[in-house]
């Protein structure tokens, strides 16, 4: 796994490497009629490259956050014994899902037997 990411890696750069060979022109980015600024192409193409990366790592650490929020909080409970104890499935007929035609609108009792 090691060697496919320094791979990959490598990949990576060499392509940016030649993208940014091939695209040294100044180009003009201009924000309606209020801004403007000269750069090279290369340079406004990493800039969004990392500008990508950077929110593509922040959705990620919000997610882990709220999961390591969520798992912290379910342990705390199991803790204190205040967790919602588990169904009693024998009372039932089954588990949900495991029987053919469960589920949803497969309730009992809310059908006739002959199906009219």
């Amino acid at each position: 796994m090691q060697v496919l990411r320094w791979i990959v890696g490598a990949a990576l750069f060499l392509a940016l490497l030649f993208l940014s060979l091939q695209n040294s022109e100044l180009v003009t980015l201009k924000f309606y009629h209020w801004w403007s600024w000269q750069a090279p192409l290369i340079f406004i193409v990493l800039i969004a490259f990392a500008v990508g990366v950077a929110a593509g790592l922040l959705a990620g650490a919000m997610r882990s956050a709220r999961l390591k929020r969520q798992i912290s909080r379910m342990r705390r409970e199991h803790r204190k014994g205040t967790a919602a104890p588990a169904p009693d499935w024998s009372q039932t007929g089954g588990i949900p899902g495991a029987a053919p035609a469960s589920g949803p609108g497969f309730e009992r009792g809310e059908r006739p037997v002959d199906g009219v």
